[in-house]
């Protein structure tokens, strides 16, 4: 299954500029999904991270799997509409090399388990098939803020 960015806004309350997914490839429910995020340097963060050698925060490409995870999580869970996933934890965060303007991030994000309303993935990103940031996350469901 494969989700593009209106699906993914279906799914996730996230919006510009804190959207960081732009593309959900080999979603499978309950198991896998793939996401990426073309890193331009339009990018709000770029201009204070850091000036003159822009990177892409570390945090931002956590969230951008956890992204990833909440897609495979709302899929998985089913009828959610009246509530959005939350990223609850990160465990065992690695990051392995910078990521700039002009990267791809291919995020890859595996469904280890699923009980009671707790998802825990394994996430890994690459940029051009090298591994640049690694973490285990978890997210829960919880009623969507009523505005």
């Amino acid at each position: 299954m494969t989700l593009e960015i209106l699906d993914i806004m279906k799914l996730l309350p996230h919006r510009y500029p804190f959207l960081l997914v732009d593309r959900i490839e080999d979603l499978e429910p309950g198991k896998r999904a793939v996401g990426i995020k073309n890193v331009t340097i339009n990018e709000p963060f770029f201009q204070g991270h850091y000036p003159g050698h822009p990177i892409m925060p570390g945090v931002l490409i956590i969230e951008a799997m956890a992204q990833v995870g909440g897609a495979v999580a709302a899929i998985t869970a089913g009828d959610k509409d009246d509530q959005v996933p939350y990223f609850t934890g990160i465990n065992k965060a690695r990051f392995r090399r910078p990521v700039g303007p002009g990267d791809v991030l291919q995020l890859q994000l595996e469904l280890l388990s699923s009980r009671r309303g707790l998802f825990v993935f394994s996430g890994k990103a690459y940029v051009d098939g090298n591994l640049v940031a690694e973490a285990e996350l978890k997210a829960v469901f919880a009623p969507r803020s009523q505005d």
